[in-house]
């Protein structure tokens, strides 16, 4: 079992969360946006090794959140509110 951190509940069991997907991957804007831009949005991901930013959803109290964590070792080294994502570098 692992622990991750919601920044509204506190340290839960990872089985209480659902992953949303990297950070960063923004949805395209507009009517005519190229087929393959659409496709590279769908389906193409970075899948770094080691320290990567991700979009989490605390499926208990259903607030959605970024968690840094390592993709190696799991150890993840903290989260917070969406909101709070978008005013960090």
């Amino acid at each position: 079992m692992q622990l991750f951190p919601c920044p509204f509940c506190g340290p839960r069991d990872e089985a209480e969360f659902h992953y949303g997907g990297e950070a960063g991957n923004l949805r395209p804007d507009g009517r005519e946006v190229p087929a393959g831009r659409w496709a590279d949005y769908l389906h193409m991901r970075a899948n770094p090794k080691g320290a990567t930013r991700e979009i989490w959803v605390h499926m208990t109290c259903g607030e959605f959140f970024a968690m840094e964590r390592d993709t190696v070792t799991h150890k993840v080294a903290g989260s917070v509110s969406l909101g709070e994502a978008e005013q960090q570098p």
